[in-house]
């Protein structure tokens, strides 16, 4: 029987779940079993079966990547659990790191680190991705969560906290549940994936739409909960100036080209963020 069970959600992303995959060949897989979940994607998977006869590919005809993970988990039997998302590339290591560290907590998230897929300049979407995306330290050991892109945490774990659910944030909320019940988290700076910064407005803009929608999902939607949402949403200007000087020193930024791009992106994002989360407050659709 497999120790650990590497799962992989994937909606229509061939060419980065082929990567992926690649990338996870490079790590020691004795006693791993990897699974890819597909949510009924429109690209075939066909190449993929074939270049990887190792990896088991299952289709979860649910929508969205909880319902994913959730049937992973399902499908396997191994007692450590390894999630990765499908544009995620795992360093070498990452594998034989999990062994090393899944004793330290029952939650163990990682380094994330951010690259881009185009060449040089970057967009004020990538600079703006280089400074904040993926921050999984600040994530764990300040707002207390996990992302699901790199976690490590036992089925026993899992099956007492229960399975991730849809419509909401379900990295954040899963954590809270489990350390809620008294599970510990904790953050690995060893244990290291790659993901690719969103490489343009559209593409920033859907990525932060999603969390706002999934964030205010949390809330309950209450009266109480809306008015606190929109007090919130009020300080988001705010936000801009208290972030601008973390762009202007940030180390992964070269020269005042990209921290000019991200700074004005900064503002652009938190400003939008500040009017779709007072519509929600208002119960309207953003």
């Amino acid at each position: 029987m497999p120790g650990i069970a590497i799962i992989i959600p994937h909606y229509n992303d061939v060419a980065r779940l082929g990567r992926c995959l690649a990338a996870l060949m490079e790590n020691d897989l004795a006693g791993c079993e990897i699974l890819v979940v597909d949510n009924g994607s429109t690209q075939s998977l066909a190449e993929l079966r074939a270049a990887f006869p190792a990896v088991r590919f299952v289709t979860e005809t649910e929508r969205g990547a909880a319902a994913a993970r959730n049937r992973g988990v399902a499908e396997t039997t191994a007692p450590l659990l390894m999630f990765i998302d499908a544009d995620c590339v795992a360093a070498p290591d990452w594998v034989s790191v999990g062994r090393a560290v899944a004793g330290k907590a029952d939650l163990i998230g990682g380094r994330v680190e951010v690259f881009d897929e185009t060449p040089p300049p970057r967009s004020g979407a990538e600079a703006f991705e280089a400074v904040f995306a993926f921050d999984f330290r600040q994530y764990i050991e300040v707002q207390g969560f996990s992302g699901t892109g790199n976690l490590i945490t036992r089925r026993e774990v899992f099956e007492d906290v229960g399975p991730f659910r849809g419509g909401v944030s379900e990295d954040r909320d899963w954590s809270f549940r489990a350390t809620a019940k008294g599970y510990r988290l904790t953050y690995e700076d060893g244990l290291r994936v790659g993901h690719p910064s969103r490489a343009d407005w559209a593409a920033l803009r859907g990525k932060w739409r999603r969390i706002t929608q999934e964030m205010f999902g949390q809330t309950g939607g209450g009266a109480m909960a809306r008015l606190k949402w929109a007090l919130k949403g009020l300080l988001m200007p705010a936000s801009i100036l208290a972030h601008l000087p973390k762009v202007l020193t940030s180390p992964a930024l070269s020269g005042p080209r990209e921290r000019w791009r991200a700074a004005l992106t900064l503002a652009r994002l938190r400003l939008l963020r500040m009017v779709w989360m007072l519509r929600q407050a208002a119960g309207l659709e953003i």
